[in-house]
């Protein structure tokens, strides 16, 4: 017997861009007509329209209306494995745990899943609005195949999780948006079901929630289940997940281990040069552009050796200067330059500010219009071996406030041992890593 609880074979999924499908039972016979022929029934009914654009065009693989959420998914997911699945919004992940769910079906391709499937795809996902906490709690178990002995047998620890029980004969409408992913997770993860699909719902929760929520699923995994969980918080899948999956525009662009994944889709976001120039940092303002900015532009980001030189891999053991140029189109007062160290878990872990600097710090409180450089060191034997990034802010007061979030990414290359410290049977990826001064008396 296969170990595989989870096949996917080829899945893609097509949307029709603003068009509704099946609106008559009319069409839902012929929908299921071409089914049962063996055909594939979005290319053979017509397409129905919006107001009065209803036709009969046939659908057709090139049609410009065409929007592949996913295309050729193929991948298979062991029996007790923890799954991370990730990218950036709109590539797929939550259109891939529907399909798994039975929600919607592929345009194309299958999947085969063994075993009783939990679901937690967004808020209110499966919950009824007029019914209470507790008959939720039964109506969701009876829709898992439980009987009423065996929810009776957990209710009482869901109760307990959800910390809900004094709103637990309130109609669920009535609940906040935390209150309600309480109770369906509690549900969700309480009912043992053998494949728990979670989407970033956990989001909605407080952040000690989503700690017990973790802690929970790594019970869940550590009796056997099998977890697929979709997340945007990179920590949470490296802490979790020993596999992920990466999507990207629809497609698996990679199936690892979770530590390279989350890597390769963290270096999606960032300039692979060791100099970010005012083009390549209108691009990744947001939506805004530096001209709209009336008072400071900045021109350049540069990561540089004692030397001068742009450079992106550096010695644990020498100097990492970080460089700035910015024009001001008037006078400014009390600019603010603010760096932030963060690792790829968007972590800060080390941060400096131009006001920090008392000798330097009153030139910044008045500068006239021109062009500057602005410049700082970070000193020989501050970090660990590992990937960092580097954030910008630049602020002045009641203005605006230019924001650059992992702009520039670098590596230290540890000299000595390697930085992987094998302690309490633990791996410990060191962060930073000064060279103290030590006696001994």
């Amino acid at each position: 017997m296969s170990d595989h609880v989870i096949i996917a074979d080829s899945l893609s999924k097509r949307y029709r861009l603003g068009v509704i499908g099946r609106q008559t039972l009319k069409d839902e016979f012929i929908y299921l007509w071409h089914k049962v022929m063996g055909r594939n029934p979005i290319e053979h009914m017509g397409k129905v329209g919006v107001g009065q654009h209803s036709a009969t065009t046939t659908l057709t693989e090139d049609d410009n209306n065409d929007f592949w959420a996913l295309k050729d998914i193929s991948f298979k997911i062991n029996r007790g494995e923890v799954v991370g699945i990730i990218g950036r919004n709109g590539s797929g992940k939550s259109t891939l745990l529907k399909l798994l769910s039975r929600i919607t079906e592929p345009t194309s391709g299958e999947a085969f899943i063994e075993g009783r499937v939990g679901s937690l795809l967004e808020v209110g996902t499966g919950f009824h609005p007029e019914l209470t906490g507790r008959e939720n709690i039964y109506m969701n178990g009876t829709i898992l195949g439980m009987n009423k002995a065996e929810i009776d047998k957990r209710f009482d620890e869901i109760v307990a999780f959800s910390e809900v029980e004094q709103f637990l004969d309130t109609p669920v409408k009535r609940y906040s948006s935390g209150m309600f992913v309480r109770l369906a997770f509690a549900v969700a993860a309480h009912l043992e079901p053998e494949i728990l699909l979670v989407d970033e719902v956990l989001a909605v929760g407080d952040v000690e929630f989503q700690k017990k929520c973790l802690g929970k699923m790594k019970d869940v995994a550590g009796q056997g289940r099998t977890i697929l969980f979709v997340s945007h918080n990179m920590g949470a899948i490296n802490n979790l997940c020993s596999r992920a999956l990466l999507l990207e525009k629809g497609r698996l662009v990679l199936d690892s281990t979770a530590e390279e994944t989350t890597d390769r889709y963290l270096g999606y976001q960032v300039l692979e040069s060791a100099i970010a120039t005012e083009t390549e940092i209108n691009d990744r303002m947001e939506g805004k552009i530096l001209k709209d900015f009336p008072y400071v532009r900045l021109r350049q980001v540069a990561l540089l050796d004692k030397e001068g030189n742009p450079k992106k891999l550096f010695a644990s053991d020498e100097p990492i200067q970080i460089s700035l140029e910015f024009e001001c189109l008037q006078s400014v007062p009390d600019l603010r330059l603010i760096l932030f160290i963060v690792d790829k878990n968007d972590t800060p872990i080390y941060g400096s500010q131009n006001t920090d600097d008392t000798d330097i710090a009153s030139k910044f409180s008045h500068i006239a219009k021109g062009v500057y450089k602005a410049a700082c060191v970070i000193p020989p034997n501050t970090f660990g071996g590992r990937q960092f990034y580097l954030s910008v802010h630049i602020l002045y007061p009641k203005v605006e406030h230019i924001v650059l979030s992992k702009i520039l990414q670098f590596g230290v290359k540890f000299k000595g041992y390697n930085q992987q410290i094998q302690y309490g049977g633990n791996d410990w990826a060191i962060n930073v890593w000064p060279m103290l001064k030590w006696s001994l008396h």
